[in-house]
């Protein structure tokens, strides 16, 4: 029997609008086994994990484990914790990070001015390369462990810094899948080569759209939007567009997206459901996913595009 990797590979399913959804994501450090909901299941205090799940879904923010490729003892004894905080927003996209004895001092933090973008003071500013997360949690989908696993080993191997597993990124049926900070856009279907060029094309504040399922920014529709533009006009710096407004009509959603040159587009965008029915995870029921096409472009200076 197919995974559900093959499956999507065989179906040719398109990926554009799939990205996790959050603006700012907080990443922490637990070595050790991590179970299908980590936050709840792992080294990680489940009631503090419970804490951070609830702070974060109500403010934009999403919560993720992370560690260093490679074997993870299961260490029982207390350690310091590695903190990423990420704010993925173009005009002003930061990373900070800083070291916790105790994961429990970060339900401390105002999740709602995280989630605006607002980090008060947090850690220091991350000065490194661009962060690479590699969903490699085969307890929540073998794919992830089966070929996010090699990925990120291989990445770290080649020297590639900001390299990091993690618990969760959505979309185990585009494994490997990659998140990367700062800007947020994900990856899916990635081998070594790629995501190297992927990784050093965010050092140089540029976005490679092969591949690419959008950035977490945005809801799915805008996400599917800016993509869209970004193919139309070749537009590859990652600050350059942001998507100003996205209203919900019937026939899907009118997203307008904005160049910081002053032009502007809306887009129209409809929502689907995927056939044949495929499984969205392995050993899961068949299912028919939503997936994002753009059926119209306009130019908001004149032109029109569809």
């Amino acid at each position: 029997m197919n995974t559900c990797m093959q499956t999507s590979v065989e179906l040719d399913e398109a990926m554009d609008g799939t990205a996790a959804v959050a603006r700012t994501w907080l990443l922490i450090e637990q070595p050790g086994p991590w179970g299908a909901k980590a936050l709840g299941a792992s080294r990680l205090d489940p009631a503090v994990g419970r804490a951070l799940d609830r702070l974060a879904a109500v403010a934009g923010v999403r919560v993720a484990l992370i560690r260093r490729p490679g074997r993870h003892p299961d260490r029982h004894r207390p350690g310091r914790h590695r903190v990423l905080l990420a704010h993925t927003a173009p005009e002003h996209p930061w990373v900070r990070t800083a070291e916790v004895t105790d994961p429990a001092e970060l339900t401390a933090l105002d999740f709602t001015a995280l989630g605006a973008g607002e980090h008060g003071g947090f850690g220091t500013p991350y000065q490194g390369p661009p962060i690479g997360l590699v969903c490699t949690n085969g307890k929540r989908d073998r794919c992830c462990a089966v070929h996010g696993r090699p990925l990120a080993t291989e990445l770290a191997a080649s020297g590639s810094g900001g390299i990091w597993e993690t618990t969760h990124l959505g979309g185990h049926r585009f494994a490997p899948t990659m998140l990367v900070l700062p800007h947020g856009y994900a990856y899916g279907r990635m081998d070594g080569r790629h995501a190297q060029h992927v990784l050093a094309a965010a050092a140089a504040g540029r976005v490679v759209l092969d591949n690419c399922r959008g950035r977490s920014s945005w809801e799915r529709p805008g996400q599917a939007a800016e993509l869209a533009i970004r193919r139309l006009t070749g537009e590859e710096g990652a600050g350059a567009l942001t998507v100003d407004r996205t209203e919900s009509d019937p026939g899907g959603w009118t997203v307008r997206v904005t160049h910081t040159d002053g032009r502007a587009w809306r887009v129209a965008v409809a929502q689907h459901a995927s056939t044949p029915p495929r499984p969205e995870s392995c050993g899961g029921a068949l299912g028919t996913p939503t997936r994002m096409e753009v059926t119209a472009i306009k130019d908001l200076l004149g032109s029109h595009a569809s």
